[in-house]
């Protein structure tokens, strides 16, 4: 297979001791973005779980109720 003209250009950029373009990508110029990864069976039952639980099944507060007479105020 020949070498695109672009290819020829870096190689030769590296030869003549210059940088080389490559290390000028960034960290997502070889990173697939495209894949998706969806959620297991497990992953969904927790997220139900979550938005179903009860404030009593809960340890972050506590409440408490008093009744306080007003004929004395």
């Amino acid at each position: 297979m020949s070498r695109s003209k672009a290819k020829k250009q870096r190689e030769k950029r590296i030869r003549e001791g210059k940088r080389n373009p490559a290390l000028n990508r960034g960290v997502y110029a070889m990173a697939d973005l495209a894949t998706r990864k969806t959620k297991t069976k497990q992953e969904y039952m927790e997220q139900q779980r979550q938005k179903t639980r009860r404030f009593d099944e809960s340890d972050e507060f506590f409440l408490a109720w008093t009744k306080i007479p007003l004929h004395n105020v």
